[in-house]
This record gives structure tokens, sequence and C-alpha cells, in this order.
């Protein structure tokens, strides 16, 4: 949640800034901001609106500066308004701050500040750390780099903070907790973003902090870090693997388009250097240390939100009917509330896109203080589930900027079935032949998806028909049952049309009553094990009126009889088929959203990476 970029250097700050915060929207649009150090003084430019409305605003102001923050706001304390929007002042006016994160204990807070005389201008948990630092100065009469390390050990919850203070023109403190924050190094000058997006055309050194880390960073010196108990710190510089073509839309109208099309690189990216030449080696190298703990595990568990979720439900399939051991999937924001039975000989695997999800992050926690194994599936190096974690893999997807998740499902998918193919054969639940018929498959999925892109217009024209409608219900049996639930959240998520996904079978107890000649049905009924049975119930879809729009294998002929509208897909083994079947409900779904003139990238109340609970 929200956007922090800070520059201090001698380069103009403001177009850094800008820039920045317009890389890193996908993370909060409801407000944003910037404070800049002019001849000593902090000026602060903020409004409601999205960082083009920030831009306009400042379009007559003086933005001249070398030392700056800003901030692009996802709204959780607060209605989106130009006086919650960040930065925010102290009273005196001497420092500015922007944070990204929750204080859970802001109230408790707030009123001893307030019997102090401090006046609140926001409804925001933020305004009342920066009054916080500002009264710590004070009150304990320490410097501003103490009194921000007071000031940490006394919030409880997340935090990623820039600070900025006229009483130190070039100087920025950064701390954190729980919310990702890393700082670029150039030559004289530094760089902190909630990622590397703000930064990647300047720098490729990075520091990544670590939770109750405070830095300070000055143009002029070297890059000093402690911790809250300022316990001095040793910087570790890492490479930013980031390009910064990845981070453009390369051509195409949306990064949600853009993600979907590249969708067979992600996928051929995330097998690459895992399936040796011959063939008959599947082997991921981060989580080999911890490979016997998982080939002896007497459950598995997976933990995750979201997309990420509709992911794991698919690999509860692929881990059963492989590695042959049971699976539970669990919300991760539920997971750490119910009191849940972790032995020392289950697997937990959390799987998000961010690396940063704050309730899958609680779910490592509490599963770790159980003794059990915890094997991450992220997208981001170097975020805080990559670090948390025992061991793990990574989708190489390259970055998602689209809020709306695309590639990252189908690289999760992909590297859940490397795992559990992995796991499989060195238990000896898969014979060799089935071992090479299981890779070959994944291995020509690349291609089949090129396919599925090229009916674009197809589909496109498809979603002209259902631009108007209300509501919509997805059906599928098996391990394309999540495949249902992900193409009705990709609906709901970015054109805002009611949708639900059902497994088939289940229509007959409930949601049937619902069908009639205005509600669209997305069917997927490729070819599998209870073709026969989906037939039954689109038959029971069709009698009743509904309008039905099936996903089918090439070749189908039963029910795109039935069918309204039939897009046919490769046919591919069953364990495979969610990578090919989920690629036409994001076309359809983006394409119904451009129609009805949503903002797909960045669909409303909405943001990517989700790190407060």
């Amino acid at each position: 949640m929200c956007g922090i970029v800070a520059y201090t250097g001698s380069r103009e700050a403001y177009p850094i800034l800008i820039n920045g915060l317009k890389r890193l929207e996908y993370r909060g649009y409801d407000s944003a901001g910037v404070a800049l150090m002019q001849n000593n003084n902090i000026s602060l430019y903020k409004c409601r609106g999205k960082v083009a409305d920030l831009e306009a605003f400042c379009e007559d102001k003086n933005v001249e500066s070398h030392c700056g923050i800003a901030h692009t706001r996802w709204a959780t304390h607060g209605e989106p308004n130009d006086q919650n929007a960040h930065p925010h002042l102290s009273i005196d006016g001497k420092l500015a701050l922007i944070h990204n994160g929750i204080i859970e204990n802001y109230l408790s807070l707030k009123k001893e500040l307030m019997n102090k005389g401090y006046e609140f201008l926001s409804n925001t948990d933020t305004e009342v750390l920066v009054h916080l630092v500002q009264d710590i100065q004070k009150t304990e009469n320490v410097d501003l780099i103490e009194a921000v390390q007071l000031a940490m050990s006394v919030v409880i919850g997340t935090y990623a903070v820039v600070i900025l203070s006229s009483d130190h023109p070039q100087q920025l403190i950064v701390a954190k907790k729980g919310s990702p924050l890393l700082i670029g190094i150039g030559k004289n000058e530094f760089f902190i973003g909630s990622d590397g997006a703000p930064m990647v055309e300047f720098t490729n050194k990075v520091v990544y902090l670590e939770d109750e880390e405070v830095a300070v960073v000055h143009p002029d010196k070297k890059l000093e870090i402690t911790n809250i108990k300022n316990e001095r710190k040793k910087p570790f510089v890492e490479r930013l693997e980031l390009q910064l073509e990845q981070i453009e839309k390369g051509g195409f109208e949306h990064f949600m388009l853009k993600e979907i099309f590249e969708q067979p690189k992600a996928i051929s990216d995330s097998m690459r250097g895992r399936i040796n030449t011959k063939k008959d080696v599947v082997a991921l190298g981060g989580i080999m240390e911890y490979e016997n703990k998982m080939l002896k595990a007497g459950r598995y568990i997976i933990a995750a939100c979201g997309t990420s979720w509709h992911a794991g439900l698919v690999g509860e399939h692929l881990f059963e009917s492989l590695v042959r051991v049971p699976v539970e999937v669990e919300y991760a924001s539920e997971f750490r509330y119910r009191n849940p039975i972790i032995k020392e000989d289950d697997v937990l695997i959390v799987i998000s896109q961010s690396g940063e999800t704050a309730d899958t992050l609680a779910a490592i926690e509490l599963a770790k203080s159980k003794g059990a194994t915890v094997i991450g599936i992220c997208n981001v190096v170097g975020s805080s589930i990559a670090r948390n974690t025992h061991a793990g893999s990574y989708t190489h997807a390259g970055p998602e900027i689209g809020v709306a998740s695309t590639k990252a499902f189908t690289a999760q998918v992909t590297v859940l079935f490397l795992m559990a193919l992995s796991l499989a054969r060195k238990k000896g639940e898969v014979s060799l032949s089935m071992y090479h018929h299981y890779i070959s498959e994944l291995e020509a999925i690349p291609a089949k998806i090129e396919t599925i892109l090229a009916k674009n217009d197809y589909i496109k024209q498809i979603a002209q028909e259902f631009i108007n409608c209300q509501n919509a219900i997805y059906m599928g049996r098996g391990v394309n049952f999540p495949v249902a639930l992900e193409g009705a959240l990709k609906l709901k998520e970015i054109s805002y049309i009611h949708a639900e996904g059902y497994p088939a079978a289940e229509m007959k107890h409930g949601p049937i009553a619902l069908i009639d000649k205005e509600m669209p049905v997305v069917v997927i009924a490729t070819e599998q094990e209870t073709y026969d049975k989906v037939v039954s119930n689109v038959q029971e879809v069709k009698t009743r009126s509904g309008k039905i729009i099936s996903i089918v294998s090439e070749g189908d002929e039963i029910v795109k009889s039935m069918s309204d509208f039939c897009i046919e897909i490769p046919k591919t083994d069953e364990l495979l088929s969610p990578l090919v079947a989920s690629v036409p409900l994001q076309l359809l779904a983006y394409y119904i959203a451009v129609a009805r003139g949503c903002d797909v990238d960045k669909p409303r109340n909405l943001a990517k990476s989700v790190s407060v609970e």
C-alpha cells in the first residue's frame, strides 16, 4: 500500500519524485504529495486524486530543489482528501514525513499528544508519527536520529518512513518495519523507494532496509544504518535486478494487457534453469537445502491472499495428485486468527506476487514459531517474504504493474507444478515416462498461450456483448474450479461487475436460482476427467436461458453447440490446463472493463502491494 519516493543529491529532485510516483501509482492513487527543501525551508504540495492531479497542481509552483520526499496514498485512516494526503508536517513546520503501513496504537498516542497541546489537521495515523517524533526530540532533548529511534520503539504496527528536516536540509532519515523500503546509491546522491522502479535508470546499487533499522542519508556522507536500539549496522549493497523497459508499457494501451501478453515469456523464465537439457531432472535451487523436509512432510499448508490464493488452490490439486501428501489451502488473513494446529513435520508454502503481503508474513511468523518449515514463492527479489522464509523459489515473471494480477498467477502455478513434480519424482510417485510427459507438456505451454493470444480480437468482440451486465457466474470443476474463481475475481476487480465462481456441480445447490436470460455464465469445459459432468451442468444452465460463454478444448463439439459464445484453447494435460484456461478469462475481463470506461491498471479502492492487515 502507498508509494514512497525520496531523493537527495545534486539533481533537480522534483522530476525524479514525480516520475517515481507515476511508477509507484499502482501502490495507491487516492491522493499524492511532495515536500521539497527550498532555502532551508520545507515547501509542501499535496492534493486528492492521482499523480497527474498533483502534477497539474504544481504547474505554477516553484519546485526547484535538490532534496525532497513524495508519496502516493492508498487510504487506510481517513478518507482520500487534501488534508489526509502525505507528506504531513510537524507543528513547527520543520519536519515533513511520509509513511507506508499502519500504526495500530495511533489512537492512544494521539490522545497523549493532544493532551500536550498538539493539534491535528488530518485523520491519519501518519500525522501522529510526525508529531511524536517532534515531541520526543523536544521533551527528551535528543537529536533527530535518536528521536526517530525512540519513536519507532513505541509505535505498534508496520511502517516505512522517510523524514525531511529543515534543520538538516540535505539529509533524509529512513526507517522501516514490515513495509518495504530500499535505498539506491549513486555518486554523491541517494534515491529511496517502496521498490526499485523510481531509481532504476539512475543506479543498480541498492540497500534493502531490514525491520527496525534506521538509515541516515546525506549526499556528502556514507550511508549510515543503525537499529532502533542504536546498534550500528553495516549496509549490505545488492544489485537491483530490474530493467527500465520492464516497467514501461511497451506500446500497449495498459500495463494489464502488456502483462497478459508477457505470459509466454514469464512462464518460460520461471522454467528456465530448472529443467535440464535431457529433461530428466527438475530442480529448484532455492529449496534444495530443505528438500528432505519437504519430502518427509506429513502435510502441506498453502497460505496466500487473492489471486495467489487461487494459485494455491491449483497447487492443492498438483501436490495431492503428484506428491500424494494432504494439502490444506488457507487464506493467510484468516490463518493466524483461528489458532491452527501446526506440527513440526508440516511445510507451509506461502505465495505472494509482491513478497510484502502483511497477512502472509504473519502466517510465516506463526508457522516458524511452531517449528514448521516455511517455503516461499514470490516475484520480487529481496522482498520480506523472500527474507523471512526458510527457503523458496522466485517466479521470474518480471515486474507486474497492473493491480489485477495476470502473469503472476500463471507464473505461480508454473513454479508450484515444478515443485510438485520434482518432489513426486524423488518420492517415486511418478513414473519416468509420466515425468517426461509432464515436462514436455509444461514446455509446450508458452506456445499454446501464444495461440490463445492470437484470438485477442475475437475475445474483444465477445466482450462487447456483456458490457452492460450487472452480474456474472463462472463455473469450473476439479483443477479448473480455481480458474473460475480467478476469472470472476478479474471481472469484478477491473470492471466492477459482480461476479462469482462456483464448482459447476454446486450450481444446483443454490446459485442456479440466479440463472435467467440476462445472466452470463462462463464455463470452463476443457478436456478433463469430469467433462461429461460439466456437459450436464451446462445443459442445466442452457435450459434456464442463461447466456453461455465456454472455454473448451480445440475440436470440442458438444459444449460448443450449447454455447452462445465459445473460445477454443489448445488441448493440454488436465493438471496444466489452468495455465491456458485462465488467459482468455483475463482478456475477457480486460476488454469488458475497457469498454465500460474503467481505469484498468488502477481499479478503484485497490492497491497492488497489500502491506497492511
